[in-house]
């Protein structure tokens, strides 16, 4: 199908038979200006003279009480001695006609009295001159007007304050279909009634039926929510209207409640179609005691999701990541029905995302999505497609016309630590330190039973600032976590500290991410998961934005935020003494496999399992 213009042209041009007309009322308009100010001028002007007789001038030379005399080919204006000796802001000259006579004599009469004369020269084209400043004016005044009435009638550069920012695509040109969104089953189930009212109806019409009129998609960013918005439209082979929430502010205050408005009126043109409403929290955000001019749009949302007709097929998608901000009147049953969550994707679900997205990569024979799908636990689709198109990229670095499994196994891990610094050399002491540090994390979780295993160590620094990593892949995919697991987590993130105390009787700043990790860890056990004997079932932390992964607030008493710090602390302390004592009766592992990984620079999780293996067997023997 060939692209269109996403603006149908009409077969009737109502703004051509305006556009004579508009010019017109520009032109009354613009000579009814200039002569206001013509008038108004001339008013300011006789404002600041008296209009005399001739004979009150004939009187005032003769009795010497003129100062000023200024003679024009028509006129005189004269200045009394008693206006002179005023201020200059309140001097009022007086003025009168000019009798044809010698003005010579006259000159020269007030001369000889010993008032001051000024002759005015007249030039030959002041004519011209004022012509052309009235030809000047009526084009300035002209342009202006000109410029308004564009925006009054919504046309041109200043009319387009109060359009609609919309894309619009017609019929198929969204491009994408539910083919092209894998890992969302749920959401598109939910979403395969609307696409089917849309198609059929008469089916759901004539049982009563209407179709919601709005529905929001919620979930973190990334996970497709646009994608599904367009995927519903596709399918649906209707036009689709795109616009972020943030393109209805404006600096202007009601432009947006007209940029809504016109929305939905392009909207009932083409209906059936879809509007989709991108970051709706942008506009929707719940009104309080104060004013604010974003309230004006919101209500005019609302007004508008009311009055249109379902049974036309106008269907309002919107998505947030932010739902708790919402208005209570933009979420209530009539507006946007039903709420569809778009969670991040399980295991099966990142292996056809990861299908999807390698669909048109050349792929080689060795590479294993289902064994990059369990690595990547807890992406969302944004982050397979970045990790897809970084191994390809990586693939044309290395002159290869196929993507192997070595390529998606580092951009992932790109995704993670960042690229390697092959240019930085550290000394032999720091790489100790790493090493040591890097296998305590690593030991500590392979002598464990409840935690991840581990995949690959490294003591190459990367971009991210790392001087060393360890990376853990989960063998299934896991929902809930015991809070055995959760302990054994801790004692693996602090493994690198106590390997630094239990060798080198030092501490370096090489922890700091590990600590900051525990100490999350930690306080989530106490505050959110209900894990700690001191406050058994009492949560004294709330998450305030579920979808954007932000850290909970405290909400209790400054008391009880204390008990809290020393109940985190505890857990922190047992946890690292834990590890150390882990590490202590297995000194002769550690050194073994911190020495190896200091020849090699890198293991796999495989190599670190074969030396605890081996072990472990001495002892049993």
């Amino acid at each position: 199908m060939e692209n269109k213009p996403t603006d149908p042209k009409p077969t009737d041009k109502p703004g051509e038979n305006k556009k004579p007309r508009s010019i017109w009322v520009t032109l009354v308009i613009t000579v009814a200006i200039i002569l206001l100010i013509s008038l108004v001028y001339n008013a300011v002007v006789k404002s600041q003279y008296t209009e005399t007789t001739y004979s009150d001038f004939l009187s005032a030379m003769e009795k010497g009480d003129l100062s000023e005399v200024e003679l024009h080919y028509d006129r005189i204006y004269y200045l009394t001695k008693t206006e002179a000796a005023k201020p200059a802001g309140q001097q009022k000259a007086c003025f009168t006609g000019l009798p044809n006579g010698n003005v010579m004599a006259l000159a020269e009469q007030l001369n000889a009295n010993g008032v001051t004369v000024n002759q005015v020269i007249v030039e030959d084209n002041s004519t011209i001159v004022m012509i052309l400043m009235y030809v000047v004016m009526f084009a300035l005044i002209f342009g202006v007007m000109r410029m308004l009435m564009k925006r009054m009638s919504g046309d041109g550069m200043m009319g387009s304050f109060g359009k609609s920012k919309a894309k619009v695509y017609m019929e198929k040109q969204t491009g994408v279909t539910f083919r092209d969104v894998a890992g969302q089953d749920e959401a598109k189930e939910s979403l395969q009634e609307i696409i089917d009212f849309l198609h059929n109806p008469k089916k759901y019409t004539d049982v009563g039926a209407k179709l919601p009129k709005g529905a929001l998609l919620v979930g973190s960013p990334g996970t497709g929510k646009t994608l599904l918005a367009k995927a519903v439209a596709g399918e649906a082979n209707v036009p689709f209207f795109a616009i972020s929430g943030s393109d209805f502010d404006d600096s202007f205050v009601g432009v947006g409640a007209s940029r809504v408005r016109d929305l939905f009126q392009q909207a009932a043109k083409v209906a059936p179609c879809i509007i989709f409403i991108d970051e709706i929290d942008a506009v929707g955000r719940t009104r309080d005691s104060r004013y604010n001019y974003n309230e004006q749009t919101l209500n005019q949302l609302l007004g508008e999701i009311d009055g249109f007709d379902s049974t036309k097929g106008i269907v309002c998608l919107a998505a947030t990541n932010r739902p708790e901000i919402l208005d209570k009147a933009l979420l209530r049953p009539g507006r946007f029905d039903r709420r569809i969550i778009v969670d991040r994707p399980n295991l099966q679900g990142r292996l056809e995302t990861l299908k999807v997205h390698t669909r048109k990569i050349k792929l080689a024979e060795d590479v294993d999505l289902k064994k990059i799908a369990q690595a990547t636990a807890g992406a969302v689709g944004a982050d397979l497609a970045n990790l897809v198109n970084e191994a390809a990229l990586r693939a044309v670095r290395h002159n290869r016309m196929t993507v192997n499994q070595e390529d998606l196994l580092v951009s992932f891990e790109t995704v993670i630590a960042g690229t390697e610094k092959k240019n930085t050399v550290l000394s032999d002491t720091e790489k100790r330190l790493t090493a040591y540090h890097e296998v305590g994390h690593a030991l500590v979780s392979a002598l464990e039973k409840e935690r991840d295993p581990v995949t690959k160590i490294t003591i190459v620094p990367h971009t991210t600032g790392a001087l060393g990593y360890t990376m853990y892949t989960p063998e299934e995919e896991k929902f809930l976590s015991t809070k055995r697991e959760l302990l054994s987590r801790l004692r693996s993130m602090l493994g690198g500290r106590a390997a630094e105390e239990v060798v080198f009787s030092e501490q370096t700043t090489g922890a700091h991410n590990d600590i900051q990790q525990a100490t999350a860890l930690a306080k989530n056990m106490v505050t959110q998961y209900g894990m700690s004997e001191v406050f058994g079932l009492m949560s004294t932390a709330s998450v305030q934005h579920e979808y954007l992964d932000t850290p909970a607030f405290t909400d209790c008493a400054p008391e009880t935020a204390a008990l809290v710090d020393q109940e985190v602390k505890r857990l922190l302390s047992e946890a690292h003494a834990a590890a150390k004592q882990i590490l202590t009766q297995h000194r002769a592992l550690l050194d073994e496999i911190s020495e190896y990984l200091l020849t090699k620079e890198t293991i796999t999780g495989e190599e670190l399992m074969g030396f605890v293996r081996a072990y472990q067997n001495q002892d049993a023997e």
